[in-house]
C-alpha cells in the first residue's frame, strides 16, 4: 500500500539529504517527493508517497522523529485530505488531431501553455488520479515528455472525505 507522509522540518541545509538517506539505508523507495515552505518561517513541509505496510510506515515515522531537524511526522493516508499535483505534458498534435487534443484538454480542465507546429504542451493540476487518467487518454496521440511535481496534501479541517463524496456522486 502507498502511504502519504507529511513531515514538518527545520528549513536548513542537509535536512532533505538526511531524510532521503534514512529511506535509502533501509532500502525504501520514495515514489513522490515535494518540498516547500510551510506556514511558519524557517519550517518546510515535505510530502512523500512511500510504499509499505502500516508496520513499516510506523517504523519509518519513529526513525524520522530521531532526526534532529524533524519536528512533526503524520501519516495522512487515511485522513481526509486535499491532494494536488501539477503536471506538464508535451503531446503530438498534428493538424489532423489537434482539435481532438484541445477538446480533451478542456474536458480535464487543463490549459494549453505552448503551441508548436506538431506539439501541444498541456498544464494540468488535480488529484493524482486525474493526471493518470489524462495520460491514458493522451497516450494514443503520442506523449513526448512529462514533468510532474509529486503529490502535495493538506488535511481537511472540515473532516469531509472526498473519496466518500465521490462514491455518493457515482451512485446518483
Amino acid at each position: 500500500m502507498k502511504h502519504t507522509l507529511s513531515v514538518l522540518a527545520e528549513d536548513e541545509a542537509g535536512v532533505l539529504t538526511r531524510i532521503a538517506g534514512l529511506f535509502a539505508r533501509r532500502g525504501f523507495n520514495i515514489e513522490s517527493l515535494a518540498v516547500g515552505p510551510a506556514e511558519q518561517m524557517g519550517i518546510s513541509r515535505i510530502t512523500m508517497v512511500v510504499p509499505g505496510d502500516d508496520q513499516i510506515i510506523e517504523q519509518l515515522t519513529k526513525q524520522l522523529y530521531k532526526l534532529i531537524n524533524v519536528l512533526k511526522v503524520q501519516d495522512i493516508t487515511q485522513t481526509p485530505c486535499v491532494e494536488r499535483e501539477l503536471m506538464l505534458v508535451k503531446v503530438n498534435a498534428s493538424a489532423s488531431n489537434r482539435a481532438e487534443v484541445i477538446e480533451l484538454t478542456q474536458v480535464f480542465r487543463a490549459r494549453i501553455v505552448d503551441i508548436a507546429e506538431d506539439t501541444l504542451t498541456i498544464e494540468v493540476v488535480g488529484d493524482p488520479g486525474k493526471l493518470v487518467a489524462l495520460i491514458q487518454m493522451l497516450n494514443k496521440f503520442g506523449i513526448r515528455e512529462i514533468a510532474r511535481t509529486g503529490k502535495i496534501a493538506l488535511t481537511r479541517e472540515s473532516g469531509v472525505n472526498t473519496e466518500y463524496l465521490k462514491s455518493l456522486e457515482a451512485k446518483m
